[in-house]
């Protein structure tokens, strides 16, 4: 039985603590929470102990960690708990810092222990089965990758100033995504942004509206669009163009009914939230975690590709503010 303690009690804390309980196996045994409160309505109902962020790392009743803090608490929890010996499951980014992500890749290389980045898109059944058939060779050799997100709506202005950017807290998804469907690392960024969907995202520093391209050694091409805003719903899409074919990864819509009319065919909406859309990736990265863990497998995504999204986040973010590609 793999005994976790969950580090952060808020929206994704509790997507973790659902998804370990209907699994096998596993057990939430402490949590821990800046807001006593929150701690403990989570605790009730998993039966957990609510303790301090340093007991739950220092408690021999874990085995490892799950790290849904902010984004800034992130790499003394890292630091702690590999020197605990626990094993970590972290949300992304790992930090907004690549230099502070390459010291936690070094203690938890000098520790040796399991880490995941929680990239959970690598984990959404559709992606995955895409992403196995080009490793199966059904497209022949990738030659060119589109990848569509868009929110709904942007989140408080409050958030967008500490949120580091678009391309370091939405965008990270889809550079980590790239990554996963080329099958190889990018050798140059290009980056383009507005401010289109509120104009105080674009007073924050920030824009809401934005375009990457990224190019390989091999010649092959990934573009990413982003947006702030879908009124349609929770827009997530994936092309994969190869030698021999296309795969296409479309939107999860609220249901499959179709109406079709004189005036032509009518669906469902896409998914309003990212936690609806997500819901089956959420319980299959956990799922993930707890079998590397007790098996003594690799976990993957791990630290590594967590500084790999982050280095693609910089350049992006360098790109827009020079208007140059930038060589990686």
């Amino acid at each position: 039985m793999l005994r976790i303690g969950l580090l952060g009690c808020g929206r994704i804390g509790h997507v973790h603590a659902l998804s370990i309980a209907v699994l096998d196996g596993v057990c939430l045994t402490a949590v821990a929470d800046a807001f006593p409160d929150a701690a403990q309505r989570l605790a009730d109902r998993n039966g957990a102990a609510v303790l301090s962020a340093d007991a739950v790392i220092a408690s021999p009743e874990v085995d490892a960690v799950i790290i849904a803090t902010p984004t800034d608490t992130h790499y003394d929890l890292i630091h702690a708990a590999a020197r605990a010996g626990k094993a970590i499951f972290c949300e992304k980014p790992v930090d907004m810092s690549a230099d502070r992500i390459r010291d936690c890749v070094a203690v938890v290389t000098a520790e040796g222990v399991p880490f995941l980045t929680a990239f959970n898109r690598r984990f959404d059944p559709n992606f995955a089965a895409l992403q196995a058939r080009i490793q199966a060779g059904e497209i022949g050799r990738v030659e060119l990758v589109t990848i569509m997100s868009r929110d709904p709506s942007p989140p408080p202005i409050s958030y967008i100033a500490r949120s580091g950017g678009i391309f370091r807290d939405m965008m990270i998804h889809d550079f980590d995504m790239a990554r996963f469907l080329l099958g190889e690392d990018p050798v140059q960024v290009f980056a383009v942004g507005s401010a289109l969907v509120d104009p105080e995202i674009g007073a924050a520093g920030d824009v809401d509206t934005a375009a990457v391209t990224l190019t390989t050694s091999s010649g092959a091409i990934c573009q990413i669009t982003n947006s702030r805003r879908a009124v349609y719903g929770y827009d997530q899409r994936v092309e994969v163009h190869g030698a021999k074919g296309m795969f296409r990864a479309g939107n999860v819509l609220e249901n499959t009914v179709e109406l079709a009319t004189g005036a032509g065919f009518c669906a469902a909406p896409a998914k309003h939230f990212f936690l609806e859309r997500y819901e089956a990736a959420y319980r299959a990265e956990i799922a993930h975690f707890v079998e590397a863990v007790t098996r003594n497998l690799p976990a993957s995504p791990g630290i590594q590709d967590g500084l790999a999204a982050q280095l693609l986040a910089d350049a992006a973010t360098l790109s827009l503010s020079t208007g140059r590609p930038v060589a990686l």
